[in-house]
């Protein structure tokens, strides 16, 4: 897959910064929020014409009309311009603007036959496309999103990580479950991967942070939200960042280009290396421990889950990671896994018995 910089040449430097409101809510705030990102340095101008929102009601963007403002801020301050597109109509409207890219958004990628459409409505079509993930944190769905539009014909592709829903309670509006987004880059590494910091925060004092990680990460660039009124904004104004806010932010953000590996990074690989073949090993020798306990557990009549049992070892090891200065949701987690492979490892048991009877 090409680099979506194919398309932004002048825009090479890294990182890719794209900026812009949430929604064209009016022509002067097109223009004005324009002219701030690029007074910022920012290239790319993004903007929403139609939002899909959660609620009926609720502002929905200006629809078509905007798309003019868009390409007037294309044409006197020479800005690329990005719009989101949920439908073959959208997409057919935004092109015959001029709009040098569309994105397509999380609630569009987490329905196939939606991006299906669009993708079908791409075959023949020279531009850009930028794919959210979608609302949850299923990497097969986020590239099979990305899939159709390359099977469609497309080749400037980029993905956008902007945090997935969730129903638990955490200090974000879209939990980043940076795994998710680190996989991806595994499976298709030639793909450019941006982060959206202003979504997974949901707060704007919160951007900055999230964005610093992001590039910590590895993540080509940033999508963020900027708008001259952020407090009167017609939808989501608790993320969004003044052009100057964002100016100063873009200025203290450090990129950090991959290195060619040195002998020292080498041999710290390898240590870790070595290090994930012991754990793989314990966790073998671990289930065959437990695949004797469920055949015990067999001959006996007992039930395979022993929920005291499994709360006192979880609670156990989130003490003892506290102890080890690790955090105890990551422990949780990992001994959360291992029950289950265990539980499922001895359920495999009763069904071998069942079939030889």
């Amino acid at each position: 897959m090409n680099d979506l910089r194919a398309l932004f040449e002048e825009c090479s430097a890294e990182p890719i910064i794209i900026a812009g409101p949430c929604s064209a809510e009016s022509r002067e705030q097109v223009l004005a929020t324009a002219r701030g990102v690029a007074d910022a340095g920012v290239k790319i101008y993004r903007a929403g014409v139609w939002k899909p929102r959660t609620k009926p009601g609720s502002f929905e963007g200006r629809g078509a009309e905007a798309l003019a403002w868009l390409h007037e801020v294309k044409e006197s301050l020479g800005l690329k311009v990005v719009t989101e597109v949920a439908t073959p109509e959208h997409l057919d409207e935004a092109l015959c603007a001029g709009v040098d890219g569309v994105w397509i958004g999380a609630r569009t990628t987490t329905n196939p036959f939606a991006t299906q459409q669009i993708a079908d409505a791409l075959r023949g079509v020279d531009t850009a496309v930028i794919v959210k993930n979608p609302v949850i944190p299923d990497v097969d769905l986020w590239i099979g999103a990305i899939e159709r539009i390359y099977n469609s014909g497309v080749r400037r592709l980029a993905a956008v990580h902007r945090g997935f829903g969730t129903h638990e309670t955490t200090p974000y509006r879209n939990a980043p479950h940076w795994s998710v987004p680190i996989e991806l880059h595994r499976r298709i590494p030639t793909l450019t991967i941006l982060s959206d910091p202003s979504h997974i925060g949901g707060r704007r004092d919160m951007v900055a942070q999230l964005a610093q990680q992001a590039l910590d990460i590895g993540f080509a660039g940033l999508m963020i939200e900027s708008h001259v009124q952020p407090d009167r904004a017609l939808s989501d104004a608790k993320q969004q960042v003044t052009p100057v806010a964002l100016g100063e932010m873009l200025s203290t953000l450090r990129m950090h280009r991959t290195p060619a590996t040195d002998d020292a990074l080498a041999d710290y690989r390898l240590h870790i290396d070595t290090i994930d073949s012991r754990i793989i090993e314990l966790l073998s020798e671990r289930m065959g421990v437990a695949c004797e306990i469920g055949e015990y557990k067999r001959e006996h009549g007992m039930a395979i889950v022993q929920h005291d049992r499994y709360n006192d070892l979880l609670l156990a090891a989130e003490a003892r990671a506290e102890m080890m200065s690790l955090s105890r949701t990551f422990i949780h987690q990992i001994f959360s896994a291992i029950h289950e492979e265990s539980v499922r490892q001895q359920i495999k048991i009763g069904e071998g018995s069942e079939k030889k009877v």
